[in-house]
């Protein structure tokens, strides 16, 4: 069994400094929202261009290529 002599609802010194110094970090977080996200305005994003509607035929030529060594692999193994 515990025993309560004395609770007091009072902060210490301590308390109160990170609290205080808690809520003037929440009063600067929507100033640093404002900020760019890094994406966009990104050096990265120079000097390139998006996919052109013709990304699905060199797609076609992965799979071809793919699908033509696997059947020369099986070919090969067959003639053993």
């Amino acid at each position: 069994m515990s025993l309560f002599l004395k609770q007091e609802d009072d902060r210490s010194d301590l308390q109160k400094r990170i609290a205080t110094e808690l809520q003037a970090k929440m009063a600067e977080k929507p100033k640093q929202q404002d900020l760019p996200d890094g994406v966009d305005d990104s050096a990265y994003i120079k000097n390139t261009k998006q996919t052109t509607s013709l990304a699905w035929i060199w797609i076609l030529i992965i799979v071809a290529a793919i699908a033509i060594t696997i059947w020369l692999t099986v070919l090969s193994m067959s003639h053993r």
